[in-house]
């Protein structure tokens, strides 16, 4: 599975990317915004430090526009998956950007036949959100498996299921038995994939036993 990081936020890109775990980079309007940097320097900045896909969206809601906008966001870096809506206009462009070779993640989903249009239209990767279909008391990662049981039924679909609104690790967990390709996480629940408190018991006595011996390896 890879793993995305779903931030703005620089610094974190930069101090995960250094662990050689990061695979890609995913945000969003609100990210942007909790960030507080100029969209596009921040964007050039992110594809400067991580080598796989940085998903960057558009603003607007019309195909005219978003045309323009998704052509202008993939022309700041090679690694840059144009993220687009799913809507009648966002798969259009979805459709247009693809066949001209560039990276397109499809935001957004939230049913299997949603992801179905997402790969006819040539997606890079479909976002299904799983956290927010658990919010309204639906399966979230029903939805995962419904869409990669559809996908694998058509071995010429070449869109990822890139698992997305991830609110805790048990989703990472789940996505990951069900085979999904990506998932994208928030820094925080990263980080939370280290920690078991039989490794920090276990390490807290091989520390204090080593103390006991009076050496040193430097």
């Amino acid at each position: 599975m890879k793993f995305f990081v779903d931030t703005g936020d620089i610094n974190e890109i930069r101090d995960l990317a250094a662990t050689g775990l990061l695979d890609g980079v995913t945000t969003n309007p609100s990210l942007i915004a909790k960030a507080g940097k100029p969209f596009i320097p921040l964007i050039e900045e992110i594809c400067s430090v991580v080598t796989g896909p940085v998903s960057a969206e558009v603003a607007a809601t019309d195909y005219e526009t978003m045309s323009k906008e998704g052509a202008k966001l993939a022309q700041i870096a090679p690694n840059v998956a144009v993220k687009v809506p799913l809507t009648p206009a966002g798969l259009k462009v979805c459709k247009e950007l693809s066949d001209g070779g560039t990276m397109v993640n499809v935001t957004l989903c939230f049913s299997p036949l949603q992801a179905l249009l997402a790969a006819k239209a040539g997606a890079s990767f479909i976002s299904p959100f799983v956290g927010r279909l658990d919010d309204i008391s639906q399966d979230g990662m029903q939805l995962i498996a419904d869409i990669l049981t559809i996908y694998d039924n058509y071995p010429d679909f070449q869109t990822e299921v890139l698992v997305a609104s991830v609110r805790h690790p048990v989703h990472l967990l789940e996505a990951a038995r069900l085979g999904a390709h990506v998932a994208t996480c928030p820094p925080d629940v990263i980080r939370k994939l280290y920690h078991h408190p039989l490794t920090d018991k276990g390490l807290a006595a091989f520390v204090e036993d080593w103390k006991k011996t009076g050496q040193s390896i430097l």
